[in-house]
């Protein structure tokens, strides 16, 4: 029984970890190697996708097409695919290229305010204590982060800020929408359609075949790792930790990839990162753990994508 809760915490921080490095990694490519941000992001959901589906399929013994049958969950897969597994791949590794991977994972960890505040309206009630401190946090953190303290001005474009918001509520869209279709079907059959999905649409947009940007043995060791190391190994690793030891410390301990991404940004790619810019990550990632307390409740409150 230990072991097993260990491989779970282990599993989870791997997750945590490799989703970090694989946003400072994408930034390094889109900064310093001009990768496109929609070719990146094709291949990667296209790749990933097929090998989850292949998952499915051989792993887990599955009906690939039994969900396409139903009109009503055909639907509801289309919509989550674009609105949400595409969306929020798409705005956050667009807030890496016009800010940094720190900033953008930070912004997006304000997902789960996001849904807080949906919730509140859909039930018609006020948000209860702890979830009003979370959100006087989260807005008090993104403040701090993207003005330095210094309201008169934003240390980060208005772009970034856009596209980091907009991550933010693409993490909850992704959240949210697909609750029905995962109390029918297992995560690596919606996630695998999910992302192929999305990466079949956004082929329409960059085809795979279209290629730009400098390409050198880092390129492609770091392409690599986005699309192996950086999706297709920590979504598995993410899922086996929720059945092991449940949503809810998994996606606590998922709140070391902001922390890991800042870290390896600040370290590696000497991005700048003062004292006020950590009071407003710390601000924003405590909002996790307090909106985890009604997990509960709401048990779909902090997962991530």
């Amino acid at each position: 029984m230990q072991t097993n809760i260990l491989k779970g915490f282990l599993l989870a921080v791997l997750a945590a970890l490799l989703w970090g490095v694989s946003g400072t990694f994408g930034q390094f490519l889109f900064q310093q190697r001009g990768i496109n941000i929609e070719w990146l992001i094709t291949m990667r959901m296209l790749i990933s996708g097929f090998c989850l589906l292949l998952f499915a399929k051989f792993g887990e013994k599955q009906n690939l097409f039994e969900i396409w049958k139903n009109k009503k969950n055909a639907m509801q897969l289309i919509i989550f695919s674009i609105a949400g597994m595409l969306a929020v791949q798409y705005t956050y590794f667009a807030a890496i290229k016009h800010s940094n991977a720190a900033t953008a994972t930070v912004l997006q960890y304000s997902g789960p305010v996001i849904i807080a505040i949906y919730l509140a309206f859909k039930n018609k009630k006020l948000p209860v204590f702890l979830e009003m401190i979370a959100i006087i946090l989260a807005v008090a953190g993104t403040v701090l982060l993207v003005t330095h303290g210094n309201l008169s001005s934003l240390s980060i474009s208005l772009t970034a800020l856009l596209f980091g918001i907009a991550s933010a509520v693409a993490l909850a869209i992704y959240t949210l929408q697909p609750v029905k279709l995962l109390s029918k079907y297992k995560p690596s059959l919606i996630i695998g359609w999910g992302m192929f999905c999305g990466g079949f649409a956004f082929s329409f947009v960059k085809a795979p075949w279209v290629v730009d940007g400098i390409w050198d043995v880092q390129t492609y060791w770091y392409t690599i790792f986005i699309v192996i190391f950086g999706t297709l190994v920590p979504f598995y690793a993410y899922l086996q930790a929720v059945q092991i030891i449940g949503g809810q410390k998994t996606s606590l301990l998922a709140s070391l990839e902001p922390l890991s991404a800042t870290i390896l940004a600040v370290l590696w790619l000497n991005v700048s990162f003062t004292t006020i810019d950590w009071i407003g990550s710390i601000f924003i990632i405590s909002t996790v753990f307090l909106l985890s307390k009604k997990a509960k409740k709401v048990k779909e409150v902090v997962e991530e994508i």
